[in-house]
C-alpha cells in the first residue's frame, strides 16, 4: 500500500499552531544582555521550528548557513553558519519547541526573505522509524532508513559536498532595529504531505525528502511565548554578581552514543537566575536540588561543568533559568528521557517516554514525582508544578502523544522513577465530534497494540473569550482560534470563531466498505487553567484517506470522483484554485531507474491546472487528504482536498 508521509500520522499533519524556535550558532556570539553591540547591529533569534510525529523517531537534518536578503536588492547577509562538524538537529523533538542555539548580531534594516543551504550528501538526513508506528506503515518499528533508500529532493553540487538551497520569501518584511528583540522563525513544515513521501512497490521502499516548499517564516510579536527546548552548555564563568553564568552552547550527538558525547560551539550565551520565582537547581554529582535566586552557592564549583537548562525568554530577550541541572558528564545532564510519551498506564503508574533513536524507555511516577507545563509568557506558572503523585496519570491529564523532558530521582538504580516530568506540548487530538459553543469531545484511538489502553475519549472546554491568546502569527488575540491546516495564517478568531468551528466540523463523507464515513478531525494543544487542560486553538485538520483512484476526472477544473482502498463507494473531492489558498498538488514520479521525483503544480496558475486536468483521468491513482464539507452548504457530504498527490511512472502497489 502507498504510504504518503508527512511528519506522521493524521496527529503530525495537524499540530501546527504555536511556534518554536531553533536560534542560530557559529561566530563568537552575542546576548541581548551583553554590552559591546554594534550601534549599526540588532539581535535577532534565529529560528526553525517543526511539528509533531507519530511515526519517526528521527527526522535529522544539517542545516549548514542561514542568509538573509536586504529590501531593495544587494547581497545575501549569512547570519549563521554551523559548527564543525555540523550536528544533526532532529525536527522531531523540536514539537512545537524552540532549540536556542545563540542570540545573533544581525545588520540593522529591513529584509524580505531567506536563504537556507542543508547539506544533501546520503546519510545528510537520517530517517528513524517511531517504536509504534501507525499500522501499516511501509518500515519496521524501530528501524534506521538505508541512506541509499533516502532521496533528497534538489541536491546539488559534488560527491561529498552536495547541499540544497532552500529560498523562503517572507509574507511581511523583517526588521531587524536595536530597540526591540527580533525573532525570526523558519518552519520546516512536517504537517506537508510532500514534505516525506514513501513510495512502495514490489521493490525496494524510496524515501523522498523534498524541501522545496514545507519550509517558510513564522512571524512573532511577543518572544515570552517562546516555549524553549531544553539546552545544553558548558559553564564557562559566573557573572561577577552572581546574577548570571556564561556557557558555550552544546549538541547532543544524534543519533545517541553511548554513553552520550557533545558536539561542542564556540557560541555562547547567557543565563540569568530567576531572581523574583527562584530557579531550581539540581546538583546531579551530588544528587541535591535547591531554589537559587543567584548563583553565589555554585560559583565555586560549576565552571567547566555541564549544564542542561530549561529556560525562558525576557521581552527584552535574556534568557531566564526556570530549572538547571549540572554535572562533571555530559552524559549525566543528558541521560533524562525526552520524547513523545508513548504509553501513560495510571493501572501500574509508568509511562513509556519514546527516544529519539526510536526506543521507549519506561519511567514510574511515585508520590513525589511533580509535573511541569511550560508556561514561558507567565513566569511565575512556568516556575511552579502543576501536579505531584500518580494522580496526574487519571483521567487523561498525561496521554500519549504529549512531549514530555523526564529527569529521574537515581539515574544508577533501575526501574527509573521520574524526579519531574516537564510537559512541554500538552497534544490532544482525533476525531471531533459533540461541539458546542463550550467545547467539544476529542475520541482517539490507537491501531497497534499495546496502546488500547491509550485510547481515549475526552470532553475539553475552549479558553474562556477573555483569556489571553496569540494567533499561529504570533498577534495577540482573546479567547479561542481555530484554522484549516495549511492556512495557518488565515486564523479565525473573535467573538464569532466558536460557532464557525461548531459548522465547520459538522460534515462528514461516506466510501462505504472498511472506510466508512470520513468525520471532522483535528488536534489541539492544551494550555493548563489550573485545575484542568483547557483549548486556546484547534488545527482542524484533513484526514489522510488510503491509496484512491480517479474514477472520473475533473469536473469544470473543480472536483473530481475517486475510490479508495477499501471503499465501496466513489466520493466526490473538491479543489480550491483561488490564488494563495489553493489546493496543494505533487506529481510523483518513480522512474524505471528508481529515481523519485515530488514535483509541485500551481493549480491557481492556468498553464499547472491544465497539467493536472490531463493527468487526472479514470484510473490515476491518487492520494488524498482532505476535510468533509459542513451541513448544509454547497457540496455537503464531500471532501474538500487541502493536499492531492498524483502518480506516474512506476505505480504505487497495494
Amino acid at each position: 500500500m502507498e504510504r504518503i508521509k508527512s511528519s506522521g500520522t493524521r496527529c503530525g499533519a495537524m499540530l501546527m499552531g504555536l511556534a518554536a524556535v531553533l536560534s542560530a550558532c557559529g561566530g563568537s556570539g552575542s546576548n541581548f544582555s551583553g554590552g559591546g553591540m554594534n550601534p549599526q547591529s540588532g539581535n535577532m533569534p534565529l529560528a526553525l521550528s517543526d511539528v509533531s510525529s507519530d511515526d519517526w523517531a528521527t527526522i535529522g537534518v544539517r542545516v549548514l548557513s542561514v542568509a538573509l536578503l536586504p529590501q531593495g536588492g544587494g547581497s545575501a547577509v549569512t547570519v549563521w553558519t554551523a559548527p564543525t562538524p555540523a550536528p544533526l538537529v532532529n525536527l522531531v523533538q523540536l514539537d512545537q519547541l524552540a532549540e536556542i542555539l545563540g542570540n545573533l548580531s544581525v545588520p540593522l534594516g529591513t529584509y524580505t526573505g531567506a536563504t537556507l543551504t542543508v547539506s544533501a550528501n546520503p546519510g545528510d538526513v537520517l530517517l528513524t522509524v517511531a517504536s509504534d508506528p501507525e499500522a501499516g506503515f511501509p518500515a519496521t518499528a524501530g528501524a534506521t532508513i538505508p541512506a541509499n533508500q533516502i532521496q533528497i529532493q534538489g541536491a546539488q553540487g559534488m560527491a561529498g559536498s552536495e547541499t540544497v538551497t532552500i529560498n523562503v520569501n517572507f509574507d511581511t518584511p523583517l526588521t531587524v532595529a536595536n530597540t526591540v528583540s527580533n525573532a525570526l522563525d523558519l518552519e520546516f513544515d512536517l504537517a506537508n504531505p510532500a514534505f516525506i513521501t514513501a513510495h512502495v512497490t514490489a521493490g525496494a521502499t524510496l524515501w523522498a525528502v523534498n524541501f522545496n516548499g514545507p519550509v517558510r517564516r513564522r512571524p512573532h510579536a511577543d518572544i515570552r511565548w517562546l516555549v524553549l527546548r531544553h539546552l545544553y552548555g558548558t559553564v564557562q564563568s559566573v557573572a561577577s554578581n552572581n546574577s548570571s553564568i556564561k556557557i558555550d552552547k552544546d549538541f547532543p550527538v544524534v543519533p545517541a552514543s553511548n554513553p552520550e558525547t557533545a558536539i561542542t560551539s564556540a557560541q555562547s550565551l547567557t543565563i540569568q537566575a530567576d531572581s523574583a520565582n527562584g530557579t531550581i537547581f539540581y546538583d546531579l554529582d551530588a544528587n541535591t536540588r535547591t531554589v537559587v535566586k543567584d548563583f553565589s552557592s555554585q560559583a565555586m564549583t560549576l565552571g567547566g561543568r555541564f549544564v542542561r537548562v530549561a529556560a525562558r525568554y525576557q521581552a527584552d530577550g535574556s534568557l531566564v533559568a526556570v530549572r538547571l541541572w549540572a554535572s562533571s558528564s555530559f552524559n549525566s545532564v543528558w541521560l533524562s528521557p525526552e520524547g513523545h510519551v508513548l504509553h501513560a498506564d495510571a493501572t501500574t503508574d509508568v509511562i513509556t517516554v519514546e527516544n529519539e533513536n526510536g526506543v521507549g524507555t519506561p519511567i514510574s511516577v511515585d508520590a513525589s514525582t511533580q509535573f511541569f507545563f511550560r508556561a514561558p509568557q507567565n513566569p511565575a506558572a512556568d516556575a511552579a508544578p502543576i501536579g505531584t503523585g500518580t494522580g496526574f496519570l487519571s483521567s487523561h491529564e498525561l496521554v500519549r502523544g504529549f512531549k514530555v523532558h523526564v529527569s529521574v530521582v537515581n539515574q544508577l538504580v533501575s526501574p527509573w522513577v521520574a524526579e519531574t516530568v516537564d510537559i512541554e506540548t500538552a497534544a490532544y487530538s482525533g476525531s471531533i465530534s459533540a461541539a458546542t459553543t463550550t467545547g467539544f469531545t476529542y475520541t482517539h484511538t490507537y491501531p497497534t497494540a499495546p496502546t488500547a489502553s491509550d485510547d481515549y475519549t475526552i470532553a475539553l472546554d475552549y479558553i474562556a473569550p477573555t483569556a489571553t491568546n496569540v494567533d499561529p502569527s504570533g498577534k495577540p488575540i482573546m479567547g479561542f482560534d481555530w484554522w484549516n491546516f495549511t492556512f495557518p495564517t488565515h486564523p479565525f478568531s473573535g467573538s464569532t470563531a466558536v460557532q464557525q468551528f461548531v459548522q465547520a466540523t459538522s460534515g462528514s463523507a461516506s466510501f462505504g466498505g472498511t472506510v466508512g464515513t470520513v468525520s471532522a478531525w483535528g488536534a489541539s494543544y492544551a494550555v493548563w487553567s489550573g485545575t484542568r487542560w483547557q483549548l486556546p486553538a484547534t488545527v482542524l485538520g484533513p484526514t489522510p484517506l488510503p491509496l484512491g483512484t480517479v474514477v472520473a476526472g475533473l469536473n469544470g477544473g473543480t472536483s473530481f470522483t475517486m475510490t479508495v482502498k477499501g471503499g465501496t463507494s466513489a466520493a466526490t473531492v473538491g479543489l480550491n484554485t483561488t490564488t494563495g489558498s489553493a489546493t496543494l498538488v505533487y506529481q510523483i514520479d518513480r522512474s524505471a531507474a528508481g529515481v523519485l521525483t515530488v514535483t509541485p503544480l500551481d493549480i491557481s496558475n492556468m498553464t499547472d491546472l491544465a497539467t493536472l486536468s490531463a493527468a487526472l483521468v479514470a484510473g490515476t491513482p491518487v492520494k488524498v487528504f482532505g476535510v468533509p464539507q459542513p451541513a448544509g452548504v454547497a457540496g455537503s457530504g464531500s471532501l474538500q482536498a487541502y493536499v492531492l498527490m498524483y502518480f506516474t511512472g512506476t505505480l504505487p502497489t497495494g
